[in-house]
């Protein structure tokens, strides 16, 4: 179990607690933070000093509400009693608990003590795996290939690579799919002055500019058949050749690549040499998504104001908390840093789920709206009651506009006055 995102101090440090030696945990408002035995105390005053308890039933984890005033939230809806599947976010006041069925017995531990590298920093048990075989990679000389979806932090972990390589030269990095593939070898091997027009001047190109360094190749499958055979050449002779030029240059380079499809399906397909899969194969390194590292949200929330420069007295809204949880963030670290990004370009000193994305609205609009009408109606009771009639308030709850709540109301016959 992680306390996550706490939304009235989002600069917090995640706290990790194990669930091996324990069966029961009540969870309540106190006056600071603190793990005991078997309770958890969070300085969040939208608790209850009672607010929900943690039960271990044969090999589950159950989650009750104690009739807490603002209840106990989970995928987007007010639960009185739940079983807990992993990776699932309870929202309890303004503060995000993370479940984690794996992991169970690892100790208490307020922050993680050691990082691979700058930014490279996890709770994530799949991810410090990687990490430690990434470090590990890092000081031989053998290749190494990273994979993820986009967004997830390869050039970083390319970064870190070079760092803890320990080699003397550059880090140059190039997007092999963002360069047009008519620029691409020139950018890779240079160029002699007079090789073609508008080549005015002696260009060293990215590879020579990493000699004694690393290069990393991002989106390598975008790279086009005449500088794969190219790129074979200097990986196998250890030397470049420019265009328009008539001598090689030596060179000695670590080669890191990086891409979000598979290399060998590429090469089934025939888009992708075998032999310069070949010479690229060497040690494997998989970065997961954002939503299979969800216990990192609230670090990386954290890491991510600081990097934009948010003030230090910012705050989220229960709702926007639950927001960053409920979305499956397709786009992982990049799109959470626009996120954050835009909220900060609109909100003051708190920042409520309509600062957020509409895309992030509607991930936790779709996981609060039940699916039949018997269903939405209670919902829709109950969060009537809660804010006493107050329409504006029930479409921030439940994330819709204030004209579909009266829709609903129309439908089912209801007043606010009731």
């Amino acid at each position: 179990m992680f306390i996550g995102l706490a939304g009235d101090a989002p600069r917090s440090p995640p706290c990790r607690i194990s669930l091996a030696d324990r069966t029961r945990i009540q969870v309540g408002r106190g006056e600071s933070r603190s793990v005991g035995d078997d309770t958890i105390t969070l300085a969040d005053t939208r608790m209850s000093s009672r607010h929900m308890r943690l039960s271990r039933v044969g090999t589950e984890w159950v989650v009750e509400d104690l009739d807490s005033k603002n209840g106990t939230w989970i995928n987007g809806q007010r639960t009185t009693r739940h079983v807990l599947a992993d990776g699932e976010a309870i929202i309890v006041g303004h503060t995000a608990l993370v479940f984690r069925a794996a992991g169970g017995e690892l100790p208490d531990v307020v922050a993680r003590p050691a990082k691979v590298h700058d930014g490279l920093a996890t709770y994530s048990a799949a991810l410090e795996v990687q990490l430690a075989r990434l470090a590990s990679a890092a000081r031989s000389l053998a290749p190494i290939e990273i994979n993820g979806e986009t967004g997830t932090g390869k050039e970083l972990a390319a970064r870190a690579v070079h760092a803890l390589s320990g080699r003397p030269g550059r880090f140059v990095a190039i997007n092999c799919g963002a360069v047009p593939a008519s620029l691409l070898e020139g950018e890779l091997f240079g160029h002699r002055r007079g090789a073609y027009t508008g080549a005015n001047e002696d260009r060293v190109g990215l590879i020579r500019s990493a000699d004694s360094g690393t290069l990393f190749l991002d989106e390598i499958v975008e790279l086009p058949a005449t500088s794969q055979a190219a790129l074979l050449r200097v990986l196998q002779e250890g030397e470049v050749m420019p265009i328009g030029g008539d001598k090689p240059d030596k060179v000695d380079l670590r080669i890191v690549t990086s891409t979000h499809r598979t290399l060998d399906a590429e090469v089934a397909v025939e888009r992708f040499r075998p032999d310069l899969r070949a010479r690229l194969l060497g040690v494997q390194i998989t970065m997961p998504p954002l939503r299979d590292r969800i216990e990192d949200l609230c670090m990386l929330v954290a890491t991510l104001l600081d990097r934009v420069g948010a003030r230090p007295d910012l705050t989220f809204s229960a709702d926007a908390v639950m927001a960053l949880y409920a979305h499956r963030w397709p786009l992982n670290i990049r799109e959470l840093e626009h996120a954050l990004i835009t909220a900060l370009a609109v909100a003051g000193d708190r920042i409520e789920l309509e600062h957020l994305p509409a895309t992030l609205q509607e991930s936790l609009a779709a996981k609060a709206m039940p699916a039949s009408d018997a269903e939405l109606r209670d919902v829709l009771v109950a969060a009537l009651a809660r804010h006493a009639g107050n329409v504006s308030a029930v479409a921030r709850e439940l994330g819709k506009d204030r004209t579909q709540i009266r829709r609903w109301m129309r439908r089912f016959g209801m007043s606010p006055e009731e």
